[in-house]
């Protein structure tokens, strides 16, 4: 159905005529690429199999079929339409309807925020289960048939903000808000994200890490038997049951620790060599060393690795747990290579929405949180084929201005669909790119 032009908007211009805008424009698309994103998902079969995870919950009949539905709101995330409510207007989009398996415009409306609301509100405990392992799932085919000689696994927890009474939100003091605090791990190699666990606002930061850590490694040896598995963290990960799992399982890891006054202690020697290098030299000096160290509620020692360093604002100390031998300089430069990991939580965030999780019930939300994951694959696997043709990386909202958001006019025909794009969209050269790589 084609919007009605209740009024006309006029705009002065700085030509000898005035611009007057209407709503009536027809069978246009604001979302061109919507095309790629279905040809990512085909390929994927992410959105198929998402969907046979959800029980149906409708008994009339002529309904949408619960792929169409996924796909509907999966490629709208994707879009940078977070809000159930976008799909009020967008049910309409002529390529939107057609990546979801309706025609453009003899094809039926795909469904409204109502019948979105009830979606996300049907999935129970073990849908979202089946779904985080479809996810892991689809990690391990993304990595290839060749096993790889290891696997770095990134921990981190982040801050969902929350409104209302929702279903495990709480005050989390050092965030200073109400909140959902999920677990997200990616692949600290490719960038990959492998899962993303809704938990609640008063959660510790490693609360559920082992577990989740276990189901991973259980999967990835039985997929690779000989692959060698480290994790990284960062303090909030600091805990006996990490350390002693990893150390059973034969599991590398580097996680940082918050400073105390015995750790304090350890790193002065090291911290008083800086400061007297800093006043000779006239220049930031940081230095690391390694030593032995044993909290109190550990059952034994551990190898730390401690730097010190003296710059014009100060002195600054950090603490690394690991059982690595790796030297300290090493060591402690590839502990803050974990700092990309905040780059992917900001493209999952910032440039996916993944905090817009408003349902009231928790189990909604974890699936909301998972439907926000399979849109970050597809955008992802998009920039990692670019990245492949010889483009450089970039963020995923900026991926996303310049290849999918291309305003296009779309034409039934008897015998196929046309799309035509904006003659000027300086999102050409990567789609170029991408079709080269596709018909090859």
């Amino acid at each position: 159905m084609e919007d009605c032009a209740t009024r006309t908007m006029r705009f002065e211009t700085q030509t000898s005529l005035a611009l007057e805008a209407t709503f009536d424009g027809g069978k246009l698309t604001s979302d061109g690429g919507l095309t790629w994103l279905s040809e990512v998902d085909e390929e994927l079969e992410l959105c198929e199999t998402i969907a046979r995870c959800v029980p149906e919950w409708r008994k009339r009949k002529g309904h949408h079929s619960l792929a169409s539905l996924i796909r509907q709101r999966v490629f709208q995330i994707a879009s940078g339409y977070e809000d159930q409510n976008d799909s009020n207007t967008l049910r309409a989009d002529p390529l939107l309807k057609m990546v979801c398996g309706s025609l453009p415009e003899s094809g039926q409306e795909l469904a409204s925020q109502p019948t979105m609301s009830r979606l996300e509100n049907a999935v129970d405990a073990r849908g979202c289960y089946r779904m985080a392992q479809a996810l892991l799932e689809l990690y391990l085919e993304r990595r290839g048939d060749a096993a790889p000689k290891k696997v770095l696994l990134d921990f981190d927890s982040t801050d969902d903000p929350t409104h209302g009474e929702q279903e495990g939100s709480y005050y989390h003091g050092y965030y200073g808000h109400h909140m959902y605090h999920p677990l997200v791990v990616f692949d600290g190699q490719t960038g990959q994200l492998i899962t993303a666990i809704l938990r609640a606002g008063n959660t510790h930061s490693s609360r559920g890490a082992v577990a989740v850590l276990r189901r991973i490694v259980r999967r990835l040896r039985r997929a690779w038997p000989e692959v060698a598995i480290e994790i990284r963290a960062d303090a909030g990960f600091a805990v006996p049951a990490l350390y002693e799992y990893c150390e059973k399982e034969g599991i590398d890891y580097t996680i940082g620790l918050i400073s105390n006054p015995r750790l304090e202690e350890l790193a002065a020697p090291l911290l008083s060599q800086a400061q007297r290098r800093y006043e000779r030299e006239g220049r930031k000096v940081r230095l690391l060393a390694g030593g032995s160290y044993q909290a109190g509620s550990w059952e034994r020692s551990r190898r730390v690795i401690y730097k010190a360093e003296a710059m014009p604002e100060g002195t600054n100390t950090r603490f690394v747990v690991t059982n690595k031998a790796t030297r300290p300089k090493k060591l402690y430069e590839f502990y803050i290579k974990r700092g990309e990991i905040e780059n992917h939580i900001k493209d999952f965030k910032r440039h996916l929405k993944a905090d817009r999780l408003s349902c009231q019930r928790f189990l909604a939300n974890q699936f909301r949180l998972l439907l926000h994951a399979a849109a970050y694959w597809l955008l992802d696997v998009l920039r990692s084929k670019l990245v492949a043709s010889g483009v450089e990386r970039m963020q995923l909202d900026t991926l996303r201005l310049l290849v999918i958001k291309i305003g296009g006019r779309v034409r039934q025909l008897l015998t196929r669909v046309k799309l035509h794009l904006a003659s000027g969209h300086p999102g050409q050269r990567l789609w170029q790119a991408l079709s080269k790589m596709v018909h090859e």
